[in-house]
């Protein structure tokens, strides 16, 4: 009973407490403006190679490209372990709702799958992508669907969801075709995705020109945000309030762009960096902090003892 008093107050999964692997960081700081120090640096497994982060409460959810393993790190102590056993294929970006579900894209399988958070269970898989090419690359959620993007294909995926969030089968899966200014490009395209600040519509940055577009979540048709900077090397997207983030991976910062409340333009205020940086990917929020993990993509063999780890920064 102490310990399911202590998981509620904490934020954290029973399974999180009192783990050793994967220390923290000796660097501390005040995070959200409690009395805590939290780790301004995490560690994760060498060689785990991450993409993708997600926020619950205290606790920090973070995909594998290696093999799809989920892995659970409290942002507290930056102690963790993996949650979710992978599929052997990579887990990209994900996002977890008020219920405690991961929606976790499947790159190159092209598929998704819903993970409880709590047991690691799997909930449900979709096939998204009839087969290659494909990379179902970033996930964002919405009160009716989850949508995925794909960075090889001109399209958009839905994976709605039934009364009171329920999850529904395979046949429940819409495509919706990316038209209007969206021009699909060699390369990587549509990667990060995430709602406009009046929540009425998805914005997706295209890796391979560095534009954004405003998407309509019903139809797919796509304007291009009004923004006089370039967002080279996009990748994850945040929204908060009318802030949008834009990780720039391999330039190793993070835009920060004022949006309009339909998120049809916007202007480049400031960018974030970070000497711990070393290419993040997606960035996720906890109090005054981003959380980014770094993907390391300059290593162009990376090996089981390759370290990696997540940075925090001010936001």
């Amino acid at each position: 009973m102490f310990i399911r008093r202590l998981t509620a107050l904490l934020g954290l999964p029973a399974l999180i407490l009192g783990l050793t692997t994967a220390p923290a960081s000796a660097a501390s700081t005040t995070a959200g403006g409690g009395k805590h120090l939290f780790p301004t640096r995490i560690e994760l497994p060498n060689g785990f190679r991450p993409e993708g982060i997600a926020i619950k409460g205290t606790t920090a959810y973070f995909g594998s490209l290696a093999d799809g393993d989920i892995y659970a790190a409290s942002l507290r102590t930056g102690k963790g372990r993996v949650i979710s056993q992978g599929p052997g294929t990579p887990s990209v970006g994900l996002k977890i709702d008020y219920r405690g579900r991961l929606f976790v894209a499947g790159g190159p399988a092209g598929t998704a799958r819903v993970v409880d958070s709590r047991t690691g269970r799997i909930l449900a898989n979709y096939q998204l992508a009839p087969g290659a090419p494909t990379f179902v690359n970033d996930v964002v959620l919405g009160r009716s669907a989850a949508y995925f993007t794909d960075s090889q294909r001109p399209v958009i995926y839905k994976v709605p969801f039934g009364r009171h969030g329920k999850l529904l089968g395979q046949s429940a899966v819409r495509t919706i075709p990316l038209t209007g200014d969206y021009v699909h490009q060699p390369g990587f395209n549509a990667n990060g995705i995430t709602w406009t600040p009046d929540r009425r519509a998805l914005i997706i940055v295209q890796s391979s020109t560095g534009l954004l577009f405003r998407v309509h979540p019903w139809t797919g048709v796509t304007r291009q945000v009004d923004l006089a900077a370039q967002m080279t090397n996009g990748d994850g997207l945040l929204t908060i309030g009318r802030t949008l983030y834009v990780v720039q991976n391999q330039l190793n910062k993070i835009a920060v762009v004022k949006l309009n409340r339909s998120g049809s333009a916007g202007s480049l205020v400031r960018e974030i960096t970070s000497p711990d940086f070393a290419v993040p990917t997606t960035v996720a929020a906890f109090g005054k902090r981003l959380y980014l993990p770094n993907a390391r993509f300059d290593i162009q063999e990376p090996l089981p003892t390759t370290p990696y780890w997540v940075t925090a920064v001010r936001r």
